[in-house]
């Protein structure tokens, strides 16, 4: 469905998958806000889709409470992607650092949670709202050295499942789409901007982009409005698991 009266928030929308996703809505019809800490990068996407830019940092209180007061400016909001996380490290658990823990928790459980309490009054009062959830396929199986990732993405589903059962009744639907590797800044992020690593992730296989999970983002919420997409997991053909992904050369 097409129809500019809808009206949608997509965190973590400077790079990657959220900037997909806005792209994706806007050619949708739908009027986004776009919010990342990015001001520049925002201000970019603005001039390219016409999307409406809050920059907003999803683990300060005070930062989510002035992005509340400028989405509620706005008018109705219908739809909250919750696509802002990502990874810290690739360390043994034995040998995990606690603050890269401590700040995955903070941005992909804490953050997603301070987000959606802040937006379900908005979503709820619209009459037919959606709280789009983009975990990982990291939330769904472990793997070596990914401890403080999976862990906290596996909380990260949990709190999506638990709110879908909080909200039975209610007209809002809770929706969780999980990628798997996605060639994005991600990597990059995860190994502290080396490149050689992050290029390695990808190496020897077709991975999936930003614009295949915007798709899904996009297919889930234009589903008419009974119809919930509990659970959407994606991933590259040749990633048939966490731990094996067929490689030109060998599995790996």
């Amino acid at each position: 469905m097409t129809d500019s009266s809808l009206r949608v928030l997509v965190t973590g929308a400077s790079s990657g998958i959220g900037a997909a996703t806005v792209r994706r809505l806007r050619a949708e019809g739908w009027r986004v806000v776009a919010s990342a800490r990015r001001r520049t990068r925002l201000e970019q996407l603005a001039e390219e889709t016409g999307c409406e830019t809050v920059v907003a940092d999803q683990t300060d209180p005070d930062s989510v409470a002035a992005l509340v007061r400028t989405v509620a400016e706005g008018g109705p909001l219908h739809a909250l992607v919750n696509n802002a996380g990502n990874a810290f490290g690739l360390e043994a658990v034995e040998t995990g650092d606690i603050e890269r823990w401590r700040a995955m928790y903070e941005l992909n459980v804490l953050g997603t949670l301070r987000v959606t309490q802040a937006m379900l009054p908005m979503l709820r009062a619209s009459g037919r709202g959606d709280v789009v959830t983009i975990t990982s396929t990291a939330a769904h199986g472990e793997y070596p050295g990914g401890a403080g990732y999976t862990a906290s993405k596996h909380a990260e589903r949990q709190m999506v499942k638990t709110l879908r059962l909080e909200l039975g009744g209610e007209p809002i639907r809770v929706i969780e789409i999980a990628p798997g590797a996605t060639e994005t800044e991600f990597s990059l992020v995860r190994f502290d901007g080396d490149t050689e690593k992050a290029a390695a992730v990808y190496a020897g296989y077709e991975p999936l982009v930003a614009e295949d999970i915007a798709d899904a983002v996009a297919w889930s919420v234009t589903r008419p409005h009974h119809v919930n997409v509990d659970t959407l997991v994606i991933r590259p053909r040749a990633q048939v698991s966490n731990t094996q992904t067929v490689r030109s050369s060998s599995p790996v």
